[in-house]
C-alpha cells in the first residue's frame, strides 16, 4: 500500500483517527473547503510579487499554518479521541494589525472595487472570495467550535482585501469603482 493511495476511501468513507466517516458529512465538506482554500494561498504566494511584497510571502505562509490548525479542531469533532492544538485569539489579533497597518498605506475610499487592476491584486482578490466562501461554509459548525476560528476566517478576508488594495497601490494601478449603469 502507497502513501498517495490506500484504496479505503472508495465506499465513500474517510479514516479519521481509527474512526471511518461518511465523505459526505458536512465536516468532510468543511474540510475539503478549507483545504481548497489552502492550495489557492499556495498558488497566491508563488506569484511574482514586487520586492517591497516579499513579505506577504512569510504572512501567506502563516496563514497555510493557521488553517490546518481549523482543519485539526473540525476533524476532532468527528474524531473525539484527539485534542487539536489551541487556537490563539493572538492570532485574530495579529491579523486585525496586519489590516490596520496595510490600510494606513493604502488610505483607502469607500466603496466597492472592481477586481483585477494588476496580475497581484487579482490573485488576492481570488483568495478573499475564497475565504468568505470557507468562512460561510465552517459558519454550519459555529456552535460546536471556538468562536475564534470563525473570526479568523472573518478577518482574513479582510486581510486579502487589504492586501490587494495595497498590491495595486505598489504596483501604481489606478483601481476602479463599479458605475452601476
Amino acid at each position: 500500500m502507497g502513501l498517495f493511495y490506500t484504496g479505503k476511501g472508495d465506499g465513500g468513507q474517510s479514516d479519521l483517527g481509527f474512526k471511518k466517516v461518511s465523505k459526505s458529512r458536512v465536516e468532510i465538506r468543511i474540510l475539503g473547503d478549507l483545504d481548497h482554500l489552502n492550495s489557492l494561498i499556495g498558488v497566491v504566494k508563488n506569484q511574482p510579487f514586487k520586492k517591497n511584497q516579499i513579505r506577504f510571502g512569510a504572512i501567506l505562509t502563516g496563514i497555510q499554518e493557521n488553517l490546518f490548525i481549523i482543519q485539526a479542531h473540525i476533524g476532532c469533532l468527528m474524531a473525539g479521541k484527539f485534542k487539536a492544538p489551541e487556537f490563539k485569539k493572538a492570532k485574530v489579533q495579529q491579523l486585525e494589525e496586519l489590516i490596520d497597518a496595510f490600510e494606513k498605506q493604502v488610505k483607502p475610499e469607500r466603496g466597492f472595487i472592481i477586481p483585477g487592476a494588476s496580475f497581484n491584486s487579482a490573485w488576492l482578490d481570488l483568495a478573499r472570495t475564497f475565504t468568505r466562501k470557507t468562512e460561510l461554509s465552517v459558519l454550519r459548525l459555529k456552535n460546536k467550535l471556538e468562536p475564534k476560528i470563525p473570526a479568523y476566517l472573518n478577518r482574513l478576508s479582510s486581510l486579502f482585501y487589504a492586501m490587494a488594495r495595497l498590491a495595486a497601490k505598489q504596483e501604481q494601478k489606478k483601481e476602479k469603482h463599479p458605475v452601476y449603469r
